[in-house]
């Protein structure tokens, strides 16, 4: 076998065994959940699950030595997303609703307050599930209180 023939082999193995589903686990075209396996294997719970609850901490600015206390409660929306209301202790932006996404042990917490001014954290969960890492950009400039800041900062749930 020459190595063009060899390589080719081996990449139509890698495609067939890429793309082919085993039976029970496919999701259907409409996006609901029939055919998936959903029985509970007793791991730990879903993340939507673990990070619903009020978390709290401390920011920091890297620009300057204001920085801002912030606690969250998150929970389902009525749609079912996560959402948190916030309160916090920042010249720059009043209590904002976020939208909370997650993607393994990465969260964001997105969102603005009335005013229009936002605030963006990204964190990272530590293996307890208790505490996350982030940094995050808050932008006072919609209501003329501040302008962009970013920094660093934990919160811990409580």
């Amino acid at each position: 076998m020459t190595g063009k023939q060899y390589l080719f082999s081996n990449l139509f193995l890698v495609l067939t065994v890429a793309t082919t589903v085993p039976s029970g686990l496919h999701a259907s075209s409409s996006g609901d959940a029939k055919d998936q396996d959903t029985s509970d294997s007793g791991t730990a719970p879903p993340l939507s699950s673990a990070l619903q609850g009020t978390w709290s901490g401390a920011f920091f600015s890297k620009h300057s030595t204001a920085g801002f206390t912030l606690t969250v409660v998150i929970a389902p929306d009525s749609r079912g997303h996560l959402v948190g209301d916030s309160t916090l202790s920042s010249n720059c932006l009043k209590g904002a609703k976020l939208e909370v996404t997650a993607t393994a042990s990465n969260v964001v917490l997105a969102g603005s307050d009335a005013e229009g001014d936002s605030l963006t954290i990204h964190g990272t969960l530590d293996s307890s599930g208790s505490l996350m890492q982030g940094t995050y950009v808050l932008n006072g400039s919609a209501s003329g209180r501040c302008e962009t800041d970013n920094g660093t900062g934990n919160l811990a749930k409580r």
